[in-house]
């Protein structure tokens, strides 16, 4: 029949046991490198907690679409947590600052410039929304639009990628529940948002179904310690529950 193959070939076996090899791309190599990087330079920490996202999903119901219709922008979670992380790393200055290895001195930035994790097609890209503290939730979704759409259309710069004092990767959107992100260096933290998943919780003493997202901070022990990492990312937790925590500056 047609289908047999021509004499002297054999047919490949059913459960052919075949490999192939694919030059790995200079992305590719370079994330590694830099991944291996933080983990030989940072001792790196994680630490949890989990937010409940029934305000900001309340918020973005009633407001998405005049803050559409206004700004041309669809409102995501994304700018409520770009916001609260600058909130909190002005209350916890430390988590913005690097250790300059060759100086042994703490570099304090009075910016804040967050790398956002894109993913692509070619690999992890992150470009960063510079000086984050001076903007609103707006300013913020279109600044991530933007950067989106040149990593999608494969056109990120050097410069849109180079600096950010800390950075936010969001696995949720693949429907991660749980996960310790490592840092990207030469950052001293990252936080690392998950899947919004309805869970039973305790309020008030009773039990009622919420959507809540497990977060995650890991960051560089040798500069961060314990007690400023769990309160900043009570802070964050603490704006992103409620946003008016940011417009009170409390």
């Amino acid at each position: 029949s047609s289908g047999s193959p021509p004499p002297g070939e054999a047919a490949p076996s059913k459960g052919a046991r075949s490999e192939h090899r694919v030059k790995m791309n200079r992305m590719r190599q370079r994330i590694a490198q830099r991944l291996k990087e933080a983990q030989n330079t940072c001792a790196m920490l994680t630490t949890f907690n989990e937010i409940d996202m029934s305000n900001i999903r309340e918020m973005r119901a009633v407001h998405k679409d005049p803050f559409l219709k206004k700004h041309n922008l669809k409102l995501g979670f994304m700018s409520a947590f770009v916001k609260a992380s600058a909130f909190a790393l002005q209350d916890q200055p430390v988590v913005n600052a690097v250790i300059d290895d060759t100086t042994k001195e703490i570099v304090y930035r009075d910016y804040v410039d967050i790398s956002v994790a894109v993913a692509t097609p070619r690999g992890l890209v992150v470009p960063v929304v510079r000086n984050v503290e001076n903007m609103n939730f707006a300013d913020i979704e279109r600044a991530i639009y933007e950067l989106g759409e040149k990593a999608r259309k494969n056109e990120l710069a050097i410069e849109d990628m180079d600096g950010g004092t800390f950075t936010i990767s969001n696995g949720g959107v693949f429907g991660s529940l749980f996960g310790t992100p490592i840092i990207n260096p030469p950052q001293s933290a990252i936080l690392g948002m998950h899947a919004i998943v309805d869970r039973p919780v305790a309020v008030g003493g009773k039990i009622e179904v919420r959507p809540m997202m497990y977060v995650a901070l890991t960051y560089d022990h040798r500069l961060i310690d314990g007690r400023e990492a769990v309160t900043f990312l009570r802070k964050i937790k603490a704006a992103v529950e409620d946003p008016r925590v940011l417009l009170l500056d409390l």
